[in-house]
């Protein structure tokens, strides 16, 4: 273990042997930090907060702080954080609360930038890019492989599915599906998400599929109830749109349009 002599760890937490704590940073009671991390000066990780494996916590971040939440009573609520993830400077991740499931998670393998905000209870998948200043309200729902372009805002309890990318300065205030580009203020659907899905191995196919599903959800005039059924049926007949499913047992605010 690699701890500054101007770090603060509190005697109770739990760090592996191996872990590197940089200058003047502290480390609460109730901490877990696990093998492989990182962590940058003037980095403060409090609460009941758990990190995985491999993770690197750049200069001025703030980990498990209280939630900015009126109705929150010192609760032991938790954040919890994945393996492999890099998050850049002044983050700030709050603790969950006893509202909802009680814990804040981001998954694995997440690159999260300078001056990022997960406010309490959020959910965060795998393998997702978060630009600049990007900040997620409260108890909002983000899938795997997303892209949030700088300045995104995103409103409390919206749901962004698997594969979705949003525009510099969008503000999200409905529920973006899989594999949609949102933009704009308010964000409207610009589309999908195709160079990204390129990317990811997604083959002619399955990228003809995505387009069928969008053209059901915004090009065909028909009620959401309608394309709905409509994209359930094209998942039937091609897997790689089953993250529709799942997004669609989720949203509850409604999908923007």
């Amino acid at each position: 273990m690699a701890i500054h002599p101007t770090a603060i760890v509190d005697a109770n937490a739990k760090v592996a042997a191996d872990v590197e704590i940089g200058a003047y940073s502290i480390i609460g009671p109730h901490v877990e930090i696990g093998e492989g991390c990182w962590i940058g000066p003037h980095v403060v990780i409090e609460g009941h907060t758990k990190l995985g494996r491999n993770n690197r916590v750049f200069q001025f971040c703030s980990l498990g702080a209280a939630p900015q939440d009126k109705k929150y009573a010192g609760e032991p609520t938790r954040l919890e954080i994945g393996d492999n993830n890099t998050i850049r400077e002044f983050c700030t991740f709050n603790l969950g609360t006893a509202q909802d499931v009680g814990v804040t998670r981001v998954g694995n393998d997440n690159w999260i930038m300078a001056y990022v905000h997960l406010a309490h209870d959020c959910q965060v998948g795998n393998h997702t890019i978060f630009a600049n200043n990007a900040t997620l309200a409260g108890h909002v729902h983000i899938g795997d492989w997303v892209i949030l372009g700088g300045f995104t805002s995103v409103h409390q309890f919206t749901v962004i599915g698997d594969h979705a990318m949003t525009a510099f300065s969008s503000a999200v205030t409905q529920d973006v599906p899989p594999f949609v580009m949102a933009a704009g203020n308010r964000a409207v659907p610009a589309g999908i998400n195709s160079e990204g899905l390129k990317r990811r191995g997604f083959s002619a196919e399955a990228i003809r599929a995505v387009k069928n599903a969008y053209k059901a959800l915004y090009r065909q005039g028909l009620s959401l109830d309608e394309a709905k059924a409509a994209v359930a049926d094209l998942v039937t007949a091609q897997p790689e749109l089953e993250p529709f499913t799942r997004f669609f047992a989720q949203s509850a605010r409604g999908i923007i349009r």
